[in-house]
């Protein structure tokens, strides 16, 4: 039986358990990347378990969230960002020179390797034939460290593209029709694998818009075939020597498999507030747009500017819409400005960003007060802009232009000829932003400033949990729920006490207060608890509150990761009915809880409240129950070291 890529890569670098879906397998990791807003966190893990240098073939720190300098904070995090690396052996890519996925694309992703990331976009390296899996920090820390990766076999689904996409119409718009098919959920515990004629009509920029928002899907992770298209664009990079070809087999079986006619494809969007709620741009209709933001690491390519600078040659913004349009990489940026095509949106009266996520976290750029936001970006949870009331859609490059010019949502094909963008022969490189590490780091002094605070340390699980529901959420919990990104809270992810006090801000700005005054407590979720960014503090600052456990129906893969690493209880309801039997106030009692998790996959949670009992499954591998045990990974890992 023929093997799938999925299947291969794994295999190559399986280091134990079973390539058989639902089993937990540890795998070697090869690369590994931090942003600035998780890095910081990660690399004091790092520097927690007395590594010397870091043991994979290539660690990257990347600077491209929390640029906007309104403080010291910041800035000071950068100092430490670059001087840990120098000390470590990882290298450091400065502020300016981009957007972590969209730079490790370009300059040092490689087919066949795995990539861990602590942002929930990596996926965007299976573009170009990578492994690529977005975590928590501490589990890259641990990477970065010499450990395995685990995590739980997914099942593979095979999303077999046929005929071309038609003029107007983007890779952006294939990723729309997938969550469309699926929903914010329909990946969980899945890796989406891309075959078929259609994927060589694809760039690997295009795929890479593809994969980047699978993680929008729940997946794990999702991967393209390493072809030809892929060889060409290593080879335009000046990384010929990277490429290798990587197909699945003719007889290659899945999971699953969805076919799409790319060519039945027409410009969609995600409406408010959630990307898989996807229409036809004819759907929804000419709605008034306050504003554009063109990039982020989904749609901030040469090829997507390039094709932007295009549609707007010789036009001017509407009057009543704002343009904003942040580069991926300086390499894109400089490029644009040699050719003229940014003096073409300048002209068109764009305002350029520097190279950085900016307004995809909530980093300036907030709409106005109920303002419709066109955005090419891959999120659009409320409040997630910056602005609670605003009206976020997700679209691609084309049909951001075209609303820009217009003043209204509009589907592309109105505008005319279809501008067609050659790939280059060769982009333009130049490394220099990336710094290498010291040669000698007993030189390197590690720079603190006095925002970065020392890690908290959970204690050993208990024999009892006991405590209040502090919160009762919905469906489809994001950990921008849990934990704000933005302006106002970003700064403070080296500080947990003060970071802390923004959990759940958005939801219920007295839960911090209250959750301190109580002694900690539960947190009761619906379906897909957790969906959306990596961010750890998003389990590190609730751990920080006294949050002993969480009860959902269900749970996002990388919060509840990230929940065993801190030693908060990821449970979930066996019967589902039982969410209606608990209410914010509840008194809840584990008992035993030691024992329980010791002796099945099941525990009794007593409502003492009203006195009822319900059943949770927690689903922990031994290894997960020594973790939680312990009171954490870090802890685990002492304990073993």
């Amino acid at each position: 039986m023929g093997k799938n890529l999925v299947q291969k890569i794994l295999k190559q670098h399986l280091i134990s358990g079973e390539l058989d879906p639902g089993k937990e397998i540890a795998i070697k990791i090869d690369q590994t990347l931090t942003q600035d807003a998780t890095g910081t966190m990660a690399y004091l893990q790092f520097e927690a378990m007395g590594v010397p240098k870091a043991k994979t073939e290539l660690s990257i720190s990347y600077v491209d969230h929390n640029t906007l300098q309104n403080g010291f904070e910041n800035a000071d995090d950068h100092r430490f960002l670059q001087t840990v690396a120098a000390k470590h052996g990882i290298y450091f890519s400065r502020p300016g020179n981009g957007i972590c996925h969209q730079v490790h694309l370009e300059r040092f992703g490689k087919p066949g390797k795995t990539l861990l990331g602590s942002d929930s976009h990596t996926p965007t390296g299976g573009g170009i034939g990578m492994i690529a899996i977005g975590a928590g920090g501490l589990d890259v820390a641990v990477a970065m460290g010499g450990g395995p990766f685990y995590l739980t076999t997914p099942k593979v689904v095979n999303i077999h593209l046929t005929g071309k996409l038609q003029p107007w119409v983007s890779a952006k718009d294939v990723i729309l029709e997938v969550l469309r098919r699926l929903t914010v959920k329909g990946g969980v515990g899945k890796i989406m694998e891309y075959t078929g004629p259609g994927v060589a009509t694809l760039t690997v920029p295009e795929r890479a818009t593809i994969t980047n928002m699978g993680a929008e899907l729940g997946a794990t992770t999702s991967i393209f075939p390493s072809d030809q298209v892929t060889r060409a664009f290593l080879a335009a990079q000046g990384r010929g020597q990277d490429w290798v070809e990587l197909l699945p087999d003719a007889d290659a079986t899945y999971d699953e498999t969805i076919a799409i006619d790319l060519s039945s494809l027409e410009p969609m969007v995600a409406k408010p507030h959630s990307p898989d709620a996807v229409a036809t741009v004819r759907e929804v209709g000419s709605i008034k747009v306050n504003q554009v933001a063109i990039g982020s690491c989904t749609n901030s390519s040469y090829a997507d500017l390039m094709r932007v600078a295009a549609i707007l040659k010789g036009k001017t913004v509407h009057p009543d819409t704002s343009l904003v349009v942040s580069p991926g990489s300086k390499q894109v940026f400089e490029m644009l400005a040699r050719n003229g095509a940014l003096a073409d949106i300048i002209s068109a009266g764009a305002r350029i960003l520097e190279c950085g996520c900016g307004p995809c976290i909530g980093m300036g750029q907030s709409p106005c007060t109920a303002g419709v936001s066109v955005r090419t970006f891959n999120r659009n949870f409320e409040g997630r802009s910056g602005t609670k009331d605003a009206q976020v859609y997700l679209a691609s490059p084309e049909v951001a232009a075209a609303a820009a010019l217009t003043g209204v949502l509009t589907d592309p094909r109105a505008l005319g000829e279809f501008p067609t963008i050659p790939v280059p022969e060769s982009f333009l490189i130049d490394d220099s932003m990336v710094l290498p590490p010291a040669e000698d780091a007993s030189q390197v002094e590690v720079f603190r400033g006095p925002n970065i605070r020392p890690l908290p340390i959970n204690q050993p699980m208990p024999g009892e949990l006991k405590g209040e529901v502090l919160l009762k959420a919905e469906n489809n919990v994001s950990t921008d729920h849990i934990m704000p990104a933005g302006a106002k809270v970003l700064p403070l992810r080296s500080n947990i006490p003060a970071i802390s006090q923004y959990v759940f801000a958005g939801v219920d700005p007295t839960f911090a207060d209250r959750a301190k005054a109580a002694g900690g407590g539960f947190v009761v979720g619906g379906q897909n608890y957790g969906q959306g960014s990596s961010r750890e503090h998003a389990a590190l600052a609730p751990m920080y509150l006294g949050i002993k456990a969480v009860l959902t129906k269900s749970f996002a893969r990388i919060h509840r990761a990230n929940l065993v690493n801190f030693g908060i209880l990821p449970l979930t309801f066996v019967h589902e009915s039982d969410y209606d039997k608990i209410s914010a106030g509840d008194c809840l009692v584990l008992p035993n809880i030691r024992e329980g998790l010791n002796s099945g996959n099941t525990l009794k949670v007593v409502n003492t409240t009203t006195g009822q009992e319900i059943t949770v499954a927690h689903d922990l591998s031994r290894r997960q129950k020594e973790i939680m045990l312990a009171g954490g990974l870090l802890n685990y890992t002492r304990l073993n070291s």
